[in-house]
């Protein structure tokens, strides 16, 4: 590929060198708020992983197990329209080892 000198030289649409996923890359560290779950308040209605916008909760045999820390981005949105305030958000400074 050849070196751009200006923005004068990007092709309409971008350089694109390679097609990609977010899979291939953990943003969870961007996140300032957790979400908590509480496993005993979840009724696996499923409304968080519907509208989770980064694919971060766990799902197995229709029921969540989880968050998925290394790509959420701690929006709030399963917390958000869970219907039994199952999760929470939490300040991510809580969570960081000291040290």
């Amino acid at each position: 590929m050849a070196e751009l000198k200006g923005w004068r030289e990007i092709p309409i649409g971008g350089v694109i060198d390679k097609p990609a996923t977010a899979m291939a890359f953990k943003t969870g560290t961007w996140r300032v708020m957790r979400p908590t779950w509480n496993e005993d308040k979840c009724v696996h209605y499923m409304m968080c992983w519907l509208y989770c916008p980064d694919n971060s909760i766990i799902v197995k045999d229709e029921r969540m197990m989880g968050i998925d820390y290394e790509y959420c981005k701690g929006c709030g949105v399963c917390a958000s329209v869970c219907p039994t305030k199952a999760i929470s958000m939490e300040p991510e400074t809580k969570f960081v080892e000291e040290g």
